[in-house]
Formats: C-alpha cells, sequence, structure tokens
C-alpha cells in the first residue's frame, strides 16, 4: 500500500518533536547533499550503463516519497536505543532479549518505548501470509546451506562503494578487520537464522534477530548524534535511514525481479512469490515501510532503481576504500583443519569474482582501484567452486520433490545451517559508541 507523501513528511518531522535531543537540529524541509534528483547528477544508478536513469526520475509521487524516507530513521527503535543513557548498555539489550524470548509482560518495569517496539512488531501486516513464507524459507534453505557462505563478504562490501551510505559503518569502528569480520558473520547469521523452519514466528530467532538489528541500527543513530561534531546532517541526511535498508532486504528479490522480467513475464510464479513473501516480512520487521515492500516483479524494480536514481555517489578512498580492505581481509573462520583452510582460501576468490560480477558489472581494473583486485586463480577457483555448488544445489532441488526424501533433504539442510550459525559464533547485534571513530568522508 502506498502512503500518501503528507503523510509520511507528517512521520518525518514527528522525530524531531518525540526526540527534540537527536533530530531537533535537523532541517526536514531541506534535502541532504545526498539526495540527487537533478537530471545531471551522478546517482548510483548512473554507474549502470546498461540502465536509462532518466526513466527513474518521471514520477513525483514516488520520488516525493523517496525523498521523505531518506530522511526517516526508526521512529519506535529509536525512541528505546535512546533510552541508553537512563537504563545503560547492558540493561537496554537484556531487556529487549528477555521481551523476545518471553514476552513483554514478562519484563519487570518495561519501558513503554520497548513495550512500543514489541507491539510494533507483532502487528502482522493485512499483506502477509506465513504460509507462503515458510515457503519461501524452505526453498531458500538451499541457497542458505550451500551458496551463502561463499557470497556474503562480497554482498557485504556492496554497500560500501558509495560515501553517502557507507559512512555510519566507517564511524561505528569497522575500518577494523576484527570489527569487520564480526559485522559479515553478524549479517550471515541474521539471514541464516531466518531461513530457519518457523523463525519468523513470534517467538522465532528470526523475529528475535530482526529485534536485535533494529536495536543496533537505532543504536548508531543516538550514538552518532549525540556526540558532537561526529554527524553531518547537511551531507548525509539521517544516519542509515530506513531507505538504506532496503536493498540489504530485498536484494535477493530485486535480482529474482528482473529475471522474471527479462523473460517477458510480468508475475511471479506460486514459489517466486514465496520467496518475495519471505524477503518482505523480513523486512518488514526490521522496520522498513510497507511503501517500499512492493509485491510485483516491475514495482520492486522501480522503487530500487528510483532509490539509487536519487542517491548520489562518491567514491572515498577513506571511507569507502577503508571500508572494502578491511572487510576483505578479515578472518571470517577460526577452522583451522585442512578442510577448513580450503573452504576460507576458496570463499576469499569466490566473493571477491561475485563483488566484481554483481556489483561493478564485470569491471576488474575498478575492482583493483577499490582496493579488490581480481586475479587469473581467482577466476578458476570461482567457476570450479560454483560449478560444484551447482550441482549440490540441483540434487537438493531434485530432492525436494520427491515425496519420500523430501522431508530428510530438508532436515539435512537445517542441520548444516545450524552448523554455520555456530561456526560463526554468537551474533551480538550490538553498537557500543566506545568503539566510535570519526572518519569524516572528504
Amino acid at each position: 500500500m502506498n502512503s500518501d507523501v503528507s503523510t509520511i513528511a507528517q512521520r518525518v518531522r514527528d522525530q524531531a518533536r518525540a526526540l527534540p535531543d537527536l533530530f531537533g537540529r535537523f532541517d526536514f524541509d531541506k534535502a541532504p547533499e545526498r539526495w540527487a534528483p537533478e537530471a545531471d547528477a551522478v546517482s548510483e544508478l548512473g554507474r549502470v550503463r546498461s540502465i536509462d536513469r532518466a526513466a527513474y526520475l518521471d514520477d513525483p509521487d514516488l520520488l516525493a516519497r523517496i525523498r521523505e524516507y531518506t530522511m526517516l530513521g526508526d521512529r519506535t527503535g529509536d525512541a528505546y536505543a535512546a533510552l541508553m543513557p537512563s537504563l545503560g548498555f547492558q540493561q537496554t539489550v537484556a531487556m529487549l532479549v528477555d521481551a523476545c524470548d518471553k514476552g513483554i509482560d514478562a519484563v519487570a518495569d518495561a519501558p513503554p518505548e520497548l513495550v512500543a517496539l514489541i507491539r510494533e512488531m507483532e502487528q502482522r501486516p493485512e499483506w502477509l501470509d506465513m504460509q507462503l513464507v515458510e515457503e519461501g524459507a524452505a526453498y531458500e534453505r538451499n541457497a542458505t546451506a550451500n551458496l551463502s557462505p561463499f557470497l556474503i563478504r562480497g554482498a557485504f562490501i556492496a554497500t560500501f562503494l558509495n560515501k553517502y551510505s557507507a559512512l555510519p559503518m566507517a564511524l561505528t569502528g569497522t575500518l577494523g578487520q576484527a570489527t569487520a569480520a564480526r559485522r559479515v558473520k553478524e549479517t550471515a547469521t541474521f539471514f541464516a537464522t531466518t531461513a530457519l523452519p518457523g523463525a519468523l514466528a513470534r517467538y522465532g530467532p528470526g523475529f528475535k534477530a530482526a529485534a536485535m538489528v533494529r536495536l543496533m541500527h537505532s543504536m548508531v543513530r543516538v550514538n552518532v548524534l549525540s556526540r558532537p561534531g561526529m554527524w553531518d546532517a547537511k551531507t548525509y541526511g539521517m544516519p542509515i535511514p530506513q531507505l538504506d535498508q532496503m536493498p540489504a532486504g530485498l536484494i535477493p528479490v530485486y535480482f529474482l525481479s528482473q529475471e522474471v522480467l527479462a523473460k517477458g513475464r510480468t508475475r511471479f510464479t506460486r514459489l517466486e512469490r514465496a520467496r518475495v513473501e519471505l524477503a518482505r516480512y523480513r523486512s518488514y520487521l526490521l522496520g522498513l515501510p510497507e511503501d517500499l515492500l512492493a509485491d510485483t516483479p516491475e514495482e520492486i524494480v522501480r522503487i530500487w532503481r528510483t532509490r539509487s536514481a536519487t542517491l548520489r555517489y562518491e567514491y572515498d578512498d577513506q571511507v569507502c576504500g577503508g571500508l572494502l580492505r578491511a572487510t576483505m581481509d578479515a578472518e571470517l573462520s577460526k577452522d583451522r583443519s585442512p578442510k577448513g583452510q580450503v573452504k576460507r582460501r576458496l570463499e576469499h576468490s569466490v566473493s571477491r569474482v561475485f563483488f566484481v560480477k554483481a556489483f561493478l558489472a564485470g569491471d576488474e581494473d575498478r575492482a583493483a582501484n577499490v582496493g579488490v583486485p581480481v586475479r587469473r586463480r581467482d577466476h578458476l577457483v570461482y567457476g570450479a567452486t560454483m560449478l560444484g555448488i551447482a550441482g549440490r544445489m540441483a540434487a537438493y532441488r531434485v530432492a525436494s520433490r520427491l515425496p519420500v526424501i523430501r522431508h530428510l533433504a530438508d532436515r539435512r539442510l537445517v542441520y548444516r545451517i545450524e552448523r554455520q550459525l555456530a561456526e560463526y559464533g554468537r551474533a551480538e547485534f550490538i553498537s557500543n559508541a566506545a568503539n566510535y571513530k570519526p572518519a569524516t568522508a572528504s
């Protein structure tokens, strides 16, 4: 459903009334520098040669909505995170964990802000079909178990190519390899967890993970806005606006939608629809406005590309390059066995080639310039590894259609995902201001 622009604008401006100490200095009537609707602006979409950016600048209503969402944080999550100075960091996290595990009524002296956050997440949207969500999760388990561990690093660093969206991550200390590794593992943990059976039910582990991710992002906003001189709102707008949550949550269905449209279709099949429903509900729990959660191939592509067409682009090596290099060099596995070392080398090559193919249109010169060089050996490893993964995934797809063994195959996938989660370690999904470091872009 599409909200009226005036309703969205009111919601954006209410942030200053609800949390004046954080948002009172924002001029919501003046667009930040990152907002780039001009025809000659250099935007993220403008770097994709095969797409006509002008075609995504001719819808005044959508442009107006996206312009407002550029300045929208997470009103409910931010209000709870703003209690950190009074509750304390550990207590803020612990109370949310208890509310997810036991229910809000089991939390003694739960503040109204926590109650509001949990109640908001418990409210299911009218369009939600949980049977479709479970079908989508069952399908995604194949890729989650077999493919995602090799691609997650490459997908993660794609968000670091633009200083206008990458700066919050740099400020939180992710320029260091240890922190970068933790963030990659947390991202992998979230998506793997939400693919497990029943994960997005009210007391499922995916629901809890979504709540923790929301708190982490809100902590970033509260921390950077509470420290003088840390954040340039006139240039960057809202730290981690909801609009910037969309790529992470919906990237699988964006690629899927492009494939559907390329085949001349305008509607999803039942299985494709299930994959979309999983991504939409996962994103809804993360706080994305329903406006941004389209359910047709054309709308998904249109909203995604309009967001990219209006996000100003600039590569800053101090911020973007620092994040890219730290993430590519980060050690993601502690498995020192011969098998673990082989897997680590394979993942390193596959993630690099995937990143260049998917997000740099195969431009290896640019990849080298931003700190992600790809060698011939990487291509050989990528080809061999992807061929093996494709064969394994095909076998699981065949098994999923056979009544006798499909449940056994699914249990095996669940087991492999749970083993992955154990290897990643416990994800804390927190952002501690003690680790923050200025990383102002040039």
